[in-house]
């Protein structure tokens, strides 16, 4: 089940928040970088965050979630975290399909870090195209994706 999700409750909150570092510090291991602006976010700035999400159930258990804001033409995938515990399981894949059905948009937009293999394969699968690359710190690059 994929449901939007409201972050202005707690429990809810610090349920994501868990996913999301766990999720990104997966990502810092594979990029050889634990600078990840979500990695360090608290609950406050995770409750107050402005973005959209949706979120995925497994039973009763949110094991993923996808945060993205739109304009009139594009949506912008700003984080997409699965719970590593539940990983490999199509979980990113159905909130991505879920994201472009509810919010279709004419572009789609994401960011990932370039050594992260699982999720550059994930978008490329999904018609992603590589649009830049960008140094954010010392040998650690950020690459830019666009789906026409």
């Amino acid at each position: 089940m994929i449901t939007p999700l409201d972050l202005s409750d707690r429990d809810l909150a610090e349920r994501l928040l868990a996913i999301q570092h766990a999720a990104y510090a997966v990502e810092a291991e594979l990029i050889g970088f634990d600078g990840i602006p979500p990695l360090q976010e608290d609950l406050a700035g995770l409750m107050a965050s402005t973005e959209r999400w949706l979120g995925r159930y497994d039973g009763g258990t949110l094991v993923g979630a996808v945060a993205y804001e739109v304009t009139d033409d594009t949506v912008e995938i700003t984080r997409l975290i699965v719970d590593p515990a539940h990983a490999r399981r199509g979980h990113g894949r159905a909130l991505l399909d879920e994201l472009d059905r509810v919010e279709p948009r004419p572009v789609s937009l994401v960011s990932t870090g370039a050594a992260n293999l699982p999720a550059v394969t994930l978008y490329k699968s999904r018609g992603y195209i590589e649009i830049g690359d960008l140094e954010v710190a010392p040998g650690i690059h950020l690459t830019h994706f666009r789906r026409p």
